[in-house]
């Protein structure tokens, strides 16, 4: 929780899920796909990626709090079960906004769940992954063809207007949060065009 904000719930892990399975189908034909995970959570956006990413991709997952990081090495090792310990995997503490203006056609798919929404609830520098600098920035990072996926509690109108305006060619997914019943959630694919 933060404040009266529900970050992450084991029993609700749907719309993670779909985030990664979702992306993946805009990305399956690629070979040696390599895909960047803002947020590391509770892992299911990860577990899900790696249940459809072929043997030879790479998996690199951004997460800013080292608490994060040790706790799914530690007490909550169970619920990640091992897929810390995939070749396929690498974790990065740091900034993933970082991550991305660094990285220039680097990747075939870029997944954000770091906030609730398009905006910076848990870190107000995180809303420059929002803005149109931000969407430009993970614009160069993706290959052509590569996919920016957004996960967020509701829908946005004006990101879904930021990300067409940033040269992507972007569709709303609503989502359950646990599979069949549950919230709805916003996941946005956001295609980099070309080929």
């Amino acid at each position: 929780m933060l404040g009266a904000n529900e970050l992450m719930n084991s029993r609700l892990s749907g719309s993670e899920e779909a985030l990664a399975t979702l992306s993946f189908e805009r990305i399956a034909n690629v070979r040696r796909p390599a895909m960047l995970i803002g947020g590391l959570g509770m892992g299911f956006t990860l577990r899900a990626a790696l249940a459809v990413m072929p043997s030879d991709s790479e998996v690199t997952v951004g997460e800013l709090v080292p608490a994060v990081i040790a706790w799914a090495r530690g007490p909550m090792a169970d619920i990640f079960k091992g897929s810390l310990d995939d070749p396929r995997v690498t974790v990065r503490e740091g900034d993933v906004g970082n991550m991305i203006a660094n990285a220039k056609s680097r990747y075939d798919a870029i997944l954000l769940d770091v906030d609730n929404g398009p905006d910076g609830l848990t870190r107000k520098s995180n809303d420059g992954l929002y803005s149109h600098s931000g969407l430009v920035a993970a614009l160069a990072a993706l290959r052509p063809g590569g996919v920016l996926a957004v996960w967020s509690s509701g829908l946005d109108e004006a990101f879904t207007r930021r990300l067409k305006q940033a040269g992507f060619a972007t569709e709303v997914k609503s989502v359950r949060a646990h599979k069949r019943s549950g919230a709805r959630h916003t996941i946005w694919l956001a295609v980099k065009k070309g080929t």
